[in-house]
């Protein structure tokens, strides 16, 4: 067994480099490939965001074009290892352009901040005295909050909750909105300043009588902002989905589609899949853009589930064969502060997005979602998921069995109309190779 690491994060780079391969018995020349992926210029930039670096780990940087959202045409970055997600999202977007586009609306913004306590009082008294508390609030958080309330934001509400199954354990759910931030240490920071008055205010307010003090537990903003809200839309005549429709007619693909959405309402299993091919876009434009994906993912997926069951976060209507196909989902984004200013890439990405605010960011944000898992559900109900994206997944399979320029070129034209699958393009190599 090896011994443990003590002041791992005080050694340099090279000497950490060099304790890993000993301690984990590695090949010298992984340090090299530790090496060649090290910004020759901006690796301090890199240096700052993480703990223990000892490389960067790349990923692809593509754009999918031809985004028409609210009558606006947007080329978006998307940042993802697998090809046929921005395949797909470049080829809904082109389709949608000439069909209306992506509607969008921003339904609320509202984020949500939690101080939990611990208390033997009625916690419906707190409600009479609402008013106070929102002014204490409000007052203790002055110097905080004045340059966000210059920019439209702020705190907005308080509501007091008791913990299911937890007996004396409350919530102060705490209403923000953060502007073009995405807010978190700025809601962090209101939180922990409030606690402490808010704890004393409860202690002496004559009204709140209690055999034992309240006492905060902790601080902390959630993650999930079902007030957050964005809404996109995509619709059109049935008969215009024929690009789509494969070997079946408009109307065939338009019900076929609605049954495989309709599936993923109503059966947790589907919906998860069916979801993941949202993320697969929202996830790659949050990430291009410095965002949090993960707290974008836990949010959304809780959102999935609010009535008790998960379920699609899509939902769709044929009505006088007229198509709508609806994307609602919570997205608390932001377009200044963290790695959105100080990741040399994520500045780019905003640039590309003609430098959005926060609910513009949640509108493109939430077309790419849309424009994915429309692209999988019409691949599920006509040809299969296979099909296209085993062919775009053909290079890495190429590359992952170190084929040669040559053999890429011969692999490439047979494959052309055939399925492809690891197993038989190992097989069509080793025939070349005899």
């Amino acid at each position: 067994m090896h011994s443990l690491i003590k002041g791992f994060s005080r050694l340099s780079r090279e000497d950490k480099v060099a304790l890993l391969l000993e301690q984990q018995e590695l090949a010298p020349q992984l340090a090299e490939s530790f090496q060649e992926f090290l910004h020759p210029v901006k690796q301090h930039l890199f240096n700052d965001i993480s703990e223990n670096i000892i490389s960067n780990y790349y990923l692809p940087f593509s754009i999918a074009p031809n985004f028409l959202i609210n009558d606006h045409l947007y080329m978006i970055p998307m940042v993802i290892e697998e090809s046929s997600v921005v395949a797909a999202a470049s080829k809904a977007a082109g389709f949608w352009a000439k069909n209306g586009g992506f509607s969008t609306r921003v339904i609320d913004t509202l984020k949500n901040g939690q101080i939990h306590f611990t208390w033997n009082g009625n916690i419906q008294s707190l409600a009479s005295v609402k008013h106070e508390i929102l002014e204490l609030i409000t007052t203790t958080t002055d110097h905080i909050t004045q340059k966000m309330r210059e920019r439209g934001g702020g705190i907005v509400d308080i509501e007091f909750k008791t913990i299911a199954n937890m007996l004396n354990t409350h919530q102060a759910l705490i209403k923000f909105k953060t502007a073009d931030s995405m807010g978190a240490n700025f809601i962090n920071t209101c939180l922990e300043t409030i606690a402490p008055h808010l704890m004393d205010f409860i202690n002496k307010h004559p009204q709140l009588k209690s055999e034992d003090k309240a006492t905060t537990i902790m601080c902390i903003l959630s993650n999930y902002t079902p007030q957050c809200l964005i809404e996109c839309s995509v619709r059109c005549d049935v008969e215009q989905l024929k690009p789509y429709a494969g070997n079946y007619s408009a109307i065939e693909f338009a019900d076929r589609f609605k049954t495989a959405v309709e599936i993923a309402v109503n059966d947790p299993y589907r919906a998860v899949t069916h979801n993941k091919g949202i993320f697969n876009g929202i996830d790659a434009v949050v990430l291009a853009t410095g965002n949090d994906f993960r707290a974008i993912e836990a949010g959304a997926q809780a959102y999935a589930a609010q009535s008790g069951t998960y379920s699609s976060l899509t939902t769709i209507e044929i009505n006088d064969k007229q198509f709508t196909y609806t994307l609602k989902v919570p997205l608390a984004l932001g377009t200044v502060g963290g790695l959105t200013n100080t990741h040399p890439m994520a500045k780019a990405a905003m640039q590309i997005l003609q430098q959005p605010t926060a609910e513009q960011l949640m509108q493109i944000v939430a077309a790419a979602g849309l424009a994915n898992n429309f692209g999988a559900v019409a691949s599920l109900v006509t040809s299969g998921i296979q099909k296209g994206h085993m062919k775009l997944h053909l290079s890495n399979v190429l590359n992952a069995l170190e084929a040669t320029e040559t053999e890429k070129t011969l692999a490439l034209k047979h494959f052309k109309d055939t399925v492809v699958s690891y197993s038989v393009v190992e097989q069509f190599l080793n025939q070349l190779r005899k």
